[in-house]
């Protein structure tokens, strides 16, 4: 790996930055000064765009140099158009704690051009409809990915036709024969799908595709990293610039070094700078499917091993054939605790929240806004069929022990969340009940705020036995 390497990406400073913005101090951007947007900037908590005077022409060398300094070491690619459309790659650090993922590894379910009408519509509408809603995030599949096994071009048109009349998520059309992709891609000319796959084989006419409908296009060498790279400078000097990376997924006996594959090509991207790998990639989890399986619930639960490794190794997309939400829902989860912000706690709003439809009569509760917190709360008081107000506390984002211990919770916090809240003016009564892991606080909290406070149970499972047994 000789070409197009930079020797690592440069560690920014606030001061490299702050050194071509326009220093107006104008405030545009929402900070009070070009320094403060400058440290926001080389954190990536803000964007470039959102400095107003760099868009003057007279900055326009300033801007491209920032542009320059800010790009991210895997480039972003963007599949379909419209709202549904996915970004993946754009990633900034090889290591999640050095500052944070960006574009959660998007999901494709597979449907084919063999499968009957009724399994592809069954399968479409599964996955656009997949959605759970953990810790305030709705978790989604992004993407279909629509395989020619039947190579008949004819029948793939058809297939691809009648998935975008039923769905508008982003698309990927599956097939090593440029004839049968060009086929999809008339019937959807328009819809940017990404496009499987270039090889050395084929590359020439994938590329041409690739150009004329300004699709992004995957680059295929199954383990040989360096044949790859070749492919891929093939393609830029061939004018594609949308390029995925396809380095192989084996589940079984080459798992180790898919992995590997995976890493190494993250680790030339993110360390060493290599232009040439700084592509989003691509990961086949369905290749589970192409080993004699057992019986179909072994082979999901393989594929769902495989692509539990591959989101935690570099994977930017993948496609997965087992529509079953007992092995994609733990995926999700998975991705979106990976791809939450490390440097911030996961916390809500501090507010007062009604659940139900509480009255002057009604319960006052106090929880932290610690994310997971707050949901578990919420939700074992809607489960109980109770209507009360929940005072959430500015915690910093901690939980309550640890805010407790750690005083980002105190008596005085708990106290002015609730007259800012404008609970006293919804309840007739004063008394409020905390949880149990916050007891030591009750009697700094009455002092304060004059109200009576009840100390609940240590978990929030207990709150309906607590307020049938105590509130009356």
């Amino acid at each position: 790996m000789t070409d197009n390497q930079k020797g690592g990406l440069k560690q920014l400073s606030p001061i490299d930055i702050y050194s071509l913005l326009p220093k107006t101090n104008c405030k545009e951007c929402g900070e009070d000064n070009c320094m403060a947007f400058a440290t926001k900037l080389v954190n990536r908590e803000v964007n470039v765009e959102q400095c107003t005077p760099l868009k003057d022409p007279k900055y326009k060398k300033n801007y491209a140099k920032l542009a320059e300094m800010l790009k991210p070491a895997v480039k972003e690619v963007t599949i379909g158009v419209g709202e549904r459309a996915v970004k993946i790659g754009g990633k900034l650090v090889m290591y999640r704690h050095e500052l944070t993922y960006t574009n959660p590894t998007a999901i494709a379910i597979d449907v084919t051009d063999e499968m009957t009408a009724e399994e592809i519509s069954s399968r479409v509408n599964f996955t656009q409809d997949f959605s759970y809603i953990y810790i305030g995030n709705n978790l989604q599949l992004q993407m279909i990915a629509i395989r020619s096994t039947s190579n008949d071009a004819e029948k793939f048109k058809a297939t691809v036709k009648k998935v975008s009349e039923q769905t508008d998520l982003p698309i990927i059309l599956c097939s090593y024969d440029s004839a049968i992709v060009e086929s999809g891609l008339m019937a959807i000319p328009k819809a940017r799908p990404l496009l499987y796959a270039a090889t050395k084989d084929n590359w020439k006419e994938m590329a041409e595709l690739a150009l004329m409908y300004n699709c992004p296009l995957v680059v295929s060498a199954p383990n040989d990293i360096s044949l790859l790279r070749s492919l891929v400078k093939t393609m830029i000097a061939y004018g594609v610039e949308d390029v995925v990376l396809d380095p192989g997924t084996f589940a079984n006996a080459g798992l180790g070094e898919t992995i590997n594959n995976f890493t190494m090509i993250r680790r030339a991207a993110c360390n060493l700078g290599d232009e040439l790998l700084a592509h989003p990639t691509l990961a086949t989890p369905i290749t589970a499917w192409t080993e004699p399986a057992q019986n179909a619930t072994l082979t999901t639960w393989k594929e769902a091993q495989v692509a539990a490794m591959l989101v935690t190794r570099y994977a930017d997309a993948m496609i997965i054939h087992a529509a079953e939400g007992w092995s994609l829902l733990p995926l999700t989860v998975l991705r979106q605790n990976i791809y939450t912000d490390p440097r911030k706690p996961v916390a809500v709003k501090a507010e007062m929240v009604a659940i139900g439809t509480p009255d002057e009569n009604s319960p006052v509760l106090m929880t932290s806004n610690f994310a997971l917190t707050y949901y578990t709360v919420a939700q074992d008081i809607e489960s109980s069929g109770n209507s009360v107000y929940l005072i959430v506390v500015d915690s910093e984002g901690t939980a309550i022990d640890s805010g407790v211990a750690g005083r980002k919770m105190t008596a005085e916090t708990i106290a002015d969340a609730i007259k800012e809240s404008g609970v006293e003016d919804k309840v007739k009564h004063r008394k409020l009940i905390i949880p149990g892991k916050a007891a030591r606080l009750s009697g700094e909290i009455e002092e304060l705020s004059k109200w009576d406070v009840m100390v609940g149970p240590q978990d929030s499972s207990g709150i309906a036995k607590f307020l049938q047994d105590k509130w009356k």
